[in-house]
C-alpha cells in the first residue's frame, strides 16, 4: 500500500515490515558455524512478529542463490556491511567518551542489548508506541536485559519528537551519537531536512551522526521496482517501491554541511573492502551508484 500523509503501521505492515525484513536478514547472517554477524535477538523478534516469509528468511530456509538480482552471499554481505558500519560507529563514539546515544526509528534494532556499552551510557530509542512496546515486551519476557541504560521514547517522528526526547531525560548540552539507519529514504525530502535540523538543534559540540549516503541519481523508482520484484520471487508481499519517497532531494551530506557539520562518505565499495569482502558486481554498482555510508561530526 502506497504511503499517505498520517499513515500508520506495525511491524507486519508498510514501513514497519521493512524493520522486520532487516532483522530477518541479521538473523540469517547470525546463523551457522561461522556467522558473519552476532545478533542473538534478531531471530527471537522476527519469530514474534510472525510473518511467515521473514521467519523463513531468518531460519535460512529460502534459496536465494539463483536470484538474478543478488543471491544469498551478496545478501549476507550487504547486511553485514550495514550492521557493522553502525556498530563500529557507536563503538568508536563510546571509545571517544560519548555516553549519550539516540537511535532514530529504532524498530527491531538490538544494539542497546547486544553492544558492549561503557558504564554510564544512556541509549534512547525513538519509534512509534506500538513498535517500542512490542520489542520491549518480547525481549523482557525472554529474560533479555539491556547492556546500557535504555530509555524509550514512544513517539512518531512526524510529531514533536524533540520534546518527547527531552522529556525522557535527554541532555542537549552533552555530546550525542545519533544513528538514522534505513530511515531517510522513507521520509519525504522536506521531512528529511527537518529531521536533520532537529538533530542539529539538539546536538552539542562534539556530537556525531551516522546514516546512509544515497545517490539520488541511481536510486530511482526502477531500482525500487527491481527490489520489489525480487521480494515477490521469494514469497514476500512487501512492495518497497510503494514505501520510498523518490524524486529530488538535498543529499543529507549537503544539508548537514550547510548546518555546520563536517561530513565524510564511505562508498559502498570501500565499505565492502573494509570488511574483507570482494567488489560488488557491476549490475549492483550500476543500481546503487555512488551510495554508501555517511558520518558527520559537529566541531568542538
Amino acid at each position: 500500500m502506497a504511503r499517505t500523509e498520517g499513515d500508520t503501521w506495525d511491524l507486519a505492515s508498510s514501513v514497519g515490515a521493512t524493520a522486520t525484513s532487516v532483522a530477518a536478514n541479521r538473523a540469517f547472517a547470525s546463523r551457522g558455524p561461522d556467522p558473519l554477524l552476532h545478533d542473538p535477538y534478531a531471530d527471537l523478534l522476527v519469530e514474534a512478529v510472525g510473518l511467515p516469509h521473514f521467519i523463513r528468511v531468518a531460519r535460512g530456509e529460502i534459496d536465494f542463490d539463483d536470484d538474478p538480482l543478488f543471491g544469498a552471499r551478496q545478501m549476507l554481505e550487504q547486511i553485514t556491511v550495514r550492521t557493522r558500519f553502525f556498530d563500529d560507529f557507536f563503538t568508536e563514539a563510546a571509545a571517544d567518551g560519548i555516553r549519550q546515544v539516540v537511535i532514530l526509528a529504532s524498530g527491531l534494532d538490538t544494539r542497546a542489548y547486544r553492544l558492549d556499552w561503557p558504564a554510564g551510557t544512556v541509549v534512547y530509542e525513538i519509534d512509534q508506541p506500538a513498535v517500542i512496546e512490542f520489542k520491549t515486551t518480547v525481549l523482557a519476557e525472554a529474560g533479555v536485559t539491556p547492556a546500557a541504560e535504555r530509555r524509550t521514547v514512544a513517539v512518531d517522528l512526524r510529531d514533536d519528537w524533540p520534546a518527547a526526547l527531552r522529556a525522557a531525560g535527554f541532555d542537549p548540552d552533552q555530546p550525542t551519537a545519533w544513528i538514522a539507519e534505513g530511515l531517510l529514504i522513507y521520509l519525504p525530502p522536506d521531512a528529511q531536512d527537518r529531521l536533520l535540523e532537529h538533530i542539529t538543534a539538539l546536538s552539542a559540540a562534539g556530537s556525531r551522526l551516522a546514516t546512509e549516503h544515497m545517490d539520488a541519481k541511481a536510486l530511482t523508482g526502477d531500482w525500487a521496482k527491481q527490489m520489489a520484484a525480487r521480494a515477490r520471487r521469494h514469497g514476500s508481499d512487501v512492495d518497497v517501491s510503494e514505501l520510498f519517497y523518490n524524486g529530488p532531494r538535498t543529499s543529507a551530506a549537503d544539508h548537514l554541511n550547510s548546518l555546520g557539520w563536517q561530513t565524510s562518505v564511505l562508498s559502498s565499495s570501500d565499505a565492502y573492502q573494509r570488511q574483507g569482502f570482494g567488489p560488488l558486481p557491476d549490475h549492483l554498482v550500476s543500481m546503487i551508484g555512488d551510495s554508501g555510508y555517511l558520518t558527520a561530526r559537529l566541531p568542538q
